[in-house]
């Protein structure tokens, strides 16, 4: 019986014990060697003191040691917490702090930025699999890992409610919070993934997102579930869209899931034309929008597929599902669809009252693969939910997403933005995203983004936006504010129209609108 994450491993390695299990680069491991090797780690870890429950660190990055670290740490006893190499190394040092993690589990490559790491302040004692830094940190290497033959050890009793992940947050509007999860929530993502769409042995998940960031969940967890092969882009691959489409090509995958930027770089590195990417049967996105221009041209890309937009913050995972039926027809934005198994959802008004359809409101949603809580955040932790009560004392508990929606008449759902980015310019309530959308329907748009930054007439805010065009001067600012005021309302319009080469990322590869803001007020 599966009822713990790690007890997916070991059934796909009783029946599929030859079968690929992960593959990054010129790395691939089979199900009986993760399962060996996740044994034996789980086996130095117990023997370095880790206790069912306590924190350890994943310091990696993308390699097929990623899955190793995971499901050792969890079988264990452990809750794993991955980190970002390439964060800043007092980032890392918070969070290695508020989590009290004392073990690292790495790889000798990260020697400079674990030397860094220790310079800010780490508390961690003992690192496995990572290079010696100073003389106050135990240094245990992979090989020694891999030379013990692992024994039946007892990881102290678990259940699928106790807490098996903490996902920290960015941080880009302040310190990062860590979102908890159970072995229940991750296990039941993968199985309503698995049987939504009929997922099986035979597929080979294509993974872009590192394990820091949710969307990686499809292809650690889910994979193993159905004996499936987990392709991990290698960080050059992830860099070089070119790379990354013959890897997708090369590998066979027939599920992709990603952000829409992987996609979008895709189609404008000019080798899409000479790809064959026909064994692609299903093609996820989800963590922002994918303007509906972008999905026309890669319907012909992935001849086979079945495009799906998948919506669900990382506090819920994906909580709602939208199956494409075709190419969009028209810039309308592409809904976010409706709850999938095992889900429930509330769209209320200001005052938690529910709003009847056509009406815009906050999503609330009650899922299996919602989060325990914040890790250390009993306040905040409270403030994410609505409580409903439905008979007696029983309750239930809805979170609160912060995402403003618009329910058709057949259930289908549109996501309008996030509620703070809904702002008051001119005495008129403006959709930021909104204008986002309309600036990327402009053939001659690559990437928008909106902003309201003070500094106006009497400290009003004032509408911006940064816009990345397909190519250097092909539109003026002149020409896309016209553009914008035969569509938008007068108060809507932006005051002003500034062309980037770039934007700055969040380590998802999100928009981060926190720098690009600093950036303008500097």
């Amino acid at each position: 019986m599966i009822h713990l994450l790690q007890h997916a491993v070991f059934a796909a390695a009783a029946r599929y014990p030859r079968r690929e299990a992960f593959v990054c680069g010129t790395e691939r491991m089979t199900y009986a060697e993760l399962s060996r090797k996740v044994r034996q780690l789980a086996q130095t870890l117990r023997a370095q003191g880790v206790e069912p429950g306590d924190r350890v660190g994943i310091y990696l990055n993308r390699c097929v040691e990623t899955a190793v670290a995971i499901y050792g740490i969890l079988h264990a006893g452990g809750v794993y917490v991955p980190l970002n190499p390439k964060a800043p190394a007092t980032q890392n040092a918070y969070v290695i702090e508020d989590c009290g993690i004392d073990v690292l589990v790495s790889h000798p490559s990260q020697k400079r930025s674990l030397k860094a790491l220790m310079g800010a302040g780490s508390r961690v004692q003992k690192i496995i699999g990572g290079a010696k830094t100073d003389g106050r940190v135990r240094v245990t290497g992979w090989e020694t890992v891999f030379a013990d033959t692992p024994e039946g050890i007892a990881p102290g009793r678990r259940v699928e409610t106790d807490l098996a992940y903490i996902i920290y947050t960015s941080g880009s509007t302040g310190k990062p919070k860590g979102i908890m999860h159970s072995h229940a929530s991750g296990l039941a993502f993968a199985r309503n993934a698995a049987a939504r769409y009929d997922l099986s042995f035979e597929d080979r998940f294509g993974n872009h997102a590192p394990i820091y960031f949710d969307i990686s969940q499809l292809a650690y967890f889910a994979a193993p579930l159905v004996g499936g092969t987990a392709v991990i882009a290698t960080d050059a691959e992830t860099i070089f869209p070119a790379s990354l489409g013959r890897l997708m090509e090369r590998e066979r995958i027939t599920v992709w899931y990603s952000v829409p930027l992987a996609l979008v770089q895709l189609l404008n590195s000019g080798t899409a034309d000479t790809l064959v990417l026909d064994k692609v049967r299903y093609l996820f996105y989800a963590g922002e929008a994918l303007a509906p221009k972008y999905a026309r041209q890669l319907f012909p890309l992935f001849p086979g597929a079945q495009f799906g937009n998948w919506y669900g913050p990382a506090e819920t995972n994906v909580c709602t599902c939208y199956d494409l039926p075709g190419p969009p027809e028209g810039e309308a934005p592409i809904p976010i669809g409706d709850v999938w198994q095992n889900t429930d959802r509330l769209i209320v008004g200001a005052d938690d009252e529910k709003v009847s359809p056509g009406e815009t409101g906050e999503l609330l949603i009650r899922t299996t693969t919602q989060m325990l809580g914040y890790w250390n955040l009993p306040g905040r932790s409270a403030k994410a939910w609505f409580v409903r009560r439905v008979a007696g004392d029983l309750e239930q508990r809805f979170y609160r997403t912060g995402d403003l929606v618009r329910e058709e008449e057949n259930g289908c759902l549109h996501f309008l933005g996030r509620a703070d980015h809904q702002v008051k310019i001119r005495g008129y309530r403006v959709e930021l995203s909104a204008v986002e959308r309309l600036l990327l329907a402009s053939p001659a748009v690559r990437e928008a983004c909106a902003l309201a930054l003070s500094g106006g007439k009497d400290g009003a805010l004032q509408l911006t936006a940064l816009v990345i065009l397909q190519a250097p001067g092909i539109m003026t600012e002149k020409e896309l504010l016209a553009y914008l005021r035969d569509e938008l309302p007068w108060y809507a319009v932006p005051e002003t129209i500034l062309f980037r080469g770039h934007f700055p990322r969040t380590a998802t590869d999100k928009i981060d609108r926190s720098k690009l803001k600093s950036e303008l007020v500097a």
